[in-house]
């Protein structure tokens, strides 16, 4: 609190200057607006932690990598059985890069070859998965992988995760047809 006396030439006092030294009676101090007050130490703000968001408000991570077995399983050339793989999510690299080559181009039917041998990231302990590898596999196991393919690829990625307005329940919608032009 800041007290000034009302006479000209008196000692003003400060009780934030109550440690420093008093002026000499007779010995005129400048008034309030010449001497600026000591500033008082301002008190830095603690930081708050953010609160945490709902969990219906926490982003939702998109699975890009689902695992199969095989109905049968691959046989490679020493005769060990692959059965357990990985596929990946197909872009739209992935279904356009096999139109332009000469196989497909001659050969519709080798498009899913082609695009299955690009997508399959894992198959038992093999080092690598590719269009060769594909099309030695028994005709069961390319029928299981091309509706696998669909199933993760076309199928799954038409609904969305919402909210109820009302009870905050979530649940999902379907946005469109399973198939392409459906709605």
């Amino acid at each position: 609190m800041r007290r000034t006396a009302a006479r000209a030439g008196a000692v003003a006092y400060s009780g934030a200057d109550a440690g420093t030294s008093v002026p000499e009676a007779g010995v005129e101090s400048p008034g309030p607006e010449a001497t600026p007050a000591p500033a008082a130490p301002v008190p830095t703000p603690t930081p708050t932690p953010a609160p945490a968001p709902a969990p219906a408000q926490q982003q939702q991570s998109l699975r890009t990598e689902f695992p199969f077995q095989l109905p049968r399983g691959y046989v490679d050339e020493s005769g060990t059985v692959h059965r357990d793989g990985v596929m990946r999510l197909s872009t739209a690299r992935d279904e356009l890069v096999p139109l332009r080559d000469v196989r497909v181009q001659e050969n519709p039917a080798y498009l899913s070859v082609v695009l299955l041998g690009r997508v399959i990231t894992r198959l038992g302990t093999l080092p690598m998965v590719h269009d060769g590898i594909v099309e030695n596999m028994f005709a069961s196991d390319l029928a299981f992988l091309q509706d696998f393919y669909r199933q993760i690829n076309a199928e799954g990625h038409t609904r969305a995760a919402v909210q109820c307005p009302h009870c905050a329940e979530p649940f999902e919608v379907e946005l469109g047809g399973s198939r392409l032009g459906e709605s």
